[in-house]
C-alpha cells in the first residue's frame, strides 16, 4: 500500500510486520521516532506478542537484546552515534555469540564537538565488529532492508545492522510502498533459533577462550560473512518475487556500463550524485555511480567487476579516518589491487554539511580532468583552517586548537573563566 510517511515511522511499521518478540530501546536522536513508534504499537496492541523493554542506557539495550536472542526470541533495537559507541562491547559480544539481532543505526556524527547531524562516523567505528552492515539509499530501501535483515540474520545466525542516514532519511516524509502482513509472512518464516538457552539444561555462553581456539572462532565469524555475500543477492531476488520490486543486494550500479569516471558512495547521498550524473550525461560526460549496499561483508569481486574498465574512480564518503583519510576508499582500493587507474578519495558531508549538486558538478568535472588531490575535502573552509594552522606555527596557545577555531568562526563564545 502506497503511503506518505516519515522514514522512522516506515521503519517502525516494517519492523512490526516482522513480528519481533522483544524490543529494547534507549532513545537517542535521530533514532527516537523509530522506537517511539514501536512502543506505541506494543502499548496499543497493534504489535502483539511483543515485549517492549525500556532500559537505562544503550549498553543495556544491546545486553537485553543479547539475552532475549539467546533465550530464543526475535530481538530488535535501534541506536545512533554515541549510543552505538556506548554499546560497543556488547555489539562485539552479539556477533561473537552468533545471535541474529537486527539493529537500526540512524547514522549521526560522533563528537567532540557535539553534533547531532548525519555522517557515517558511527557505523564506520564498528565496521570490524562482526555485524553485517547494510546501507539504505532511500526510505523505501530502509523499509525493505529491515525485512530482509531479519531473514538474513536468522538464516546465518549473525546480527545485522541496517544503516539509514539520520534526519535526511529518518525525519523525511516520502512515499513508500508498505507491504501487507501476508507478504512479510510469506517472505520471513517464524523464527526458529539455532541455539537457545534452557533453564532445564543450564549452560554458560561467551565463556573464556584461550589462544589455542580464539583465532578459529574469529575465522568462523569471517566465514559466515563470506556466506552472507552469497546469500544477500539470493534474498534480494526472493524479495523481488514476493514484493514485486528490486531492493537490497550487495550494490547498485547506475549508468556504469560505458563510464570513464565512476563515483562510489554509501547511503542517501547517492540520490544527489545520480541527479548530478544525469545532468552531466546529458552534456556528454561519461560518468556513472556505484552505490554500495553491503559495506560488511564488503563485495570485493563485484566492486572490481563494475570498476575495472573505468579510467578513474572517485570514492565519496561521509566519514574521515583521521591520520589516513578514507575508509570506504581503502576497501575499494583493495578491490582494485593490481589495476592501474586514477583513484580519488573525497571527504564530504561531515557533521551534516550539505552535499549540493553544484559542488558535486565541480568536483566531477575536476575529476574528469584528473585535477583532484588524492585526498579532497569537499567545500572545506580552507581560509579558516589555514589561518588556524598558521597561527599555531607562531603562537603557543593554552586552549585546544578545535575550540580556538570554533571561536574564530563564531560558533562558540569565549571560554568562561
Amino acid at each position: 500500500m502506497l503511503t506518505q510517511t516519515e522514514g522512522s515511522q516506515a521503519v517502525a511499521e516494517a519492523v512490526a510486520l516482522c513480528r519481533p518478540e522483544v524490543i529494547c530501546a534507549y532513545p537517542i536522536s535521530p533514532q527516537t521516532h523509530i522506537v517511539e513508534g514501536l512502543g506505541e504499537m506494543v502499548k496499543s496492541g497493534a504489535l502483539a506478542n511483543c515485549e517492549f523493554i525500556n532500559v537505562e542506557s544503550e549498553f543495556a539495550a544491546m545486553s537485553v537484546a543479547i539475552g532475549a536472542s539467546a533465550a530464543g526470541a526475535r530481538a530488535y533495537t535501534a541506536t545512533a552515534s554515541q549510543g552505538l559507541l556506548f554499546m560497543a562491547e556488547a555489539v562485539f559480544n552479539a556477533s561473537g555469540l552468533g545471535l541474529p539481532i537486527v539493529m537500526t543505526v540512524a547514522n549521526r556524527a560522533i563528537g567532540a564537538p557535539i553534533n547531532i547531524w548525519n555522517d557515517h562516523t558511527d557505523a564506520m567505528s564498528q565496521r570490524d565488529c562482526g555485524w553485517i552492515q547494510l546501507f539504505a539509499e532511500t526510505n523505501q530501501e530502509a523499509l525493505d532492508l529491515h525485512i530482509q535483515a531479519f531473514r538474513l540474520a536468522e538464516e546465518l545466525s549473525l546480527p545485522v545492522m541496517v544503516c539509514m542516514d539520520g534526519f535526511i532519511l529518518t525525519h523525511a516524509y516520502e512515499r513508500v510502498d508498505m507491504p501487507s502482513q501476508e507478504q512479510v509472512d510469506a517472505y520471513l518464516p517464524p523464527y526458529e533459533p539455532r541455539q537457545m538457552l534452557d533453564p532445564a539444561e543450564p549452560v554458560s555462553i561467551g565463556a573464556m577462550v584461550g589462544p589455542e581456539a580464539f583465532a578459529e572462532v574469529r575465522y568462523l565469524a569471517h566465514a559466515k560473512q563470506m556466506q552472507a555475500l552469497q546469500l544477500i543477492p539470493l534474498l534480494a531476488a526472493d524479495f523481488r518475487r514476493v514484493f514485486g520490486r528490486d531492493s537490497g543486494g550487495v550494490m547498485r550500479p547506475y549508468r556504469t556500463e560505458d563510464a570513464e569516471t565512476i563515483v562510489v558512495a554509501l547511503g542517501s547521498v547517492l540520490g544527489t550524485i545520480k541527479d548530478t550524473v544525469d545532468e552531466l550525461r546529458d552534456e556528454g560526460h561519461r560518468i556513472g555511480v556505484l552505490g554500495i549496499t553491503s559495506f560488511r561483508p564488503f563485495p570485493l569481486t563485484q566492486v572490481r567487476h563494475h570498476l575495472e574498465n573505468a579510467k578513474r574512480v572517485v570514492v565519496l564518503e561521509k566519514s574521515l579516518a583521521v591520520g589516513i583519510g578514507g575508509i570506504l576508499s581503502n576497501n575499494v582500493r583493495m578491490a582494485l589491487s593490481g589495476i592501474h587507474m586514477h583513484g580519488y578519495t573525497v571527504i564530504a558531508g561531515l557533521g551534516g554539511r550539505a552535499i549540493t549538486r553544484k559542488s558535486l558538478r565541480t568536483l566531477l568535472l575536476d575529476a574528469e580532468q584528473d585535477q583532484l588531490q588524492a585526498l579532497t575535502f569537499l567545500d572545506l573552509d580552507w581560509g579558516a583552517v589555514n589561518r588556524m594552522l598558521e597561527r599555531e606555527k607562531h603562537v603557543r596557545r593554552s586552549g585546544p586548537i578545535a575550540e580556538t577555531l570554533l571561536r574564530d568562526l563564531g560558533v562558540v563564545g569565549a571560554r568562561i573563566a
